[in-house]
């Protein structure tokens, strides 16, 4: 199940490094190399390999054993995207559903609908149309319905793609319709004169962020509140996420809207829930995490900063009851945040991170980032393009898992 590399000293990094440097040009001339291969030597299986197992001496320094994303439950070495997409892809997705956020119990619901509450194309100084929508569903025990913000640019040419931001900070001040209430946390304006749609809602309308009444919204709609929850029964990230799911529906039911073109946004606990629903949901072209942390984008096995043991007693109602059984356990998870973000692969994904927050911690973000690599270059694309953590305000834009060390806001 893992692939085990103790980084201890220069020495050991040369040693590894030589060693996969002879395997590898064994392995490759064993084999005839197409011209149109020799374009696409990431998608090699050796060099996927090797490309792992480079990454892994670069997280320099770090006594990590991480699991390692390309081997299957029974061992077996992933070597093609087809094997990835059918065997590897869903066996980590349903660790993460039974390990750590849970299973949610239903997926679009059958009965699900959109109404348009309100549309103006005045928005904005008239640079926007406003649209208010109401996401309705029918569960078991009752009506849900999930408010949807959407500003949509008049001057660009339709479909628009777009930015859905997962709010979990005040709804007043922060994705207020009117406008009348502005902040740098969603900034809504800058968004559509950029020419892109800017949508949100609010976690609170999935679940309260609230130990004891967080399965008072969606999740007691579908869900026996009279009934213990399952080990694996989703929490309250999950629900978040599912959210992000209906407002896609959406999405694809608009003709002004360029539902292949459009990303998630969460900052902190709602970074946490972007990356949930981004691993599952692959309608999504990006996934943005701003600040996730713990059980986001920075790796468990670190140990730094929050640890699982902490935020499941701070935070019961996030994750599964089964996560609680990893409390001081890091090690023994099946896996950790790098495969979060290898589940997204080929797409887009980026990881910003709060360069003081070290509660978050900054680097296990940026190596879960470094770790998920290999999965891209299944692809024959690259995930991550640097192997050093850059100083602070230098993102790094030029692979397809992109990075950010900045403040501790959205950035």
């Amino acid at each position: 199940m893992f692939s085990t590399l103790m980084v201890k000293s220069t020495e050991t990094v040369r040693t590894v490094f030589v060693w996969v440097i002879r395997k590898l040009f064994r392995q490759v001339l064993r084999f005839p190399i197409s011209r149109q291969n020799r374009m696409n030597l990431n998608r090699h299986p050796v060099i996927a390999t090797a490309s792992f197992l480079m990454i892994s001496c670069a997280a320099i320094g770090s006594r990590l054993s991480l699991p390692d994303p390309l081997k299957t439950r029974e061992g077996d070495r992933i070597q093609t995207q087809t094997e990835w997409e059918t065997i590897r892809r869903p066996e980590i997705l349903e660790l993460f559903r039974s390990k750590v956020y849970g299973r949610a119990s239903t997926a679009r619901p059958d009965d699900l609908r959109f109404d348009i509450i309100e549309e103006t194309r005045s928005a904005m100084s008239g640079r926007a149309t406003r649209k208010l929508v109401a996401i309705r569903f029918t569960g078991p025990a009752g009506e849900g319905m999930i408010p949807l913000v959407i500003f949509i640019p008049n001057e660009t040419r339709k479909p628009v793609p777009g930015f859905l931001l997962i709010c979990h900070r005040s709804r007043e001040e922060n994705i207020d319709p009117t406008r009348q209430n502005r902040t740098p946390f969603w900034p809504a304006e800058e968004i559509v004169l950029r020419g892109y749609t800017a949508a949100a809602y609010h976690i609170s309308d999935l679940a309260p962020d609230d130990k004891f009444h967080f399965r008072k919204g969606v999740i007691g709609l579908f869900d026996d509140l009279d009934e213990a929850p399952l080990p694996d029964a989703w929490g309250a990230v999950a629900a978040w996420a599912w959210g992000a799911s209906r407002a896609m529906d959406y999405f694809e039911s608009d003709p002004e809207i360029d539902e292949s073109r459009m990303a998630v946004v969460g900052h902190s606990r709602g970074g946490k829930a972007a990356l949930w629903c981004g691993a599952k949901d692959e309608r999504f072209e990006l996934v943005i995490s701003n600040n996730s942390g713990c059980t986001g984008a920075a790796l468990a096995r670190r140990k730094k900063g929050e640890r699982i043991k902490r935020i499941n007693r701070k935070f019961p109602h996030w994750f599964s009851n089964n996560y609680k059984q990893y409390n001081g356990q890091e090690n023994k998870l099946p896996i950790d945040q790098h495969k979060l973000i290898a589940l997204m692969a080929p797409r887009l994904v980026y990881v910003a991170s709060a360069e003081k927050d070290k509660h978050a911690d900054p680097k296990g973000e940026y190596l879960a980032c470094v770790h998920a690599d290999p999965v891209y270059r299944l692809y024959g694309i690259t995930g991550l393009a640097e192997r050093e953590m850059p100083r602070k305000k230098r993102p790094l834009h030029d692979g397809h898992i992109g990075y950010l060390s900045g403040r501790d806001d959205m950035t």
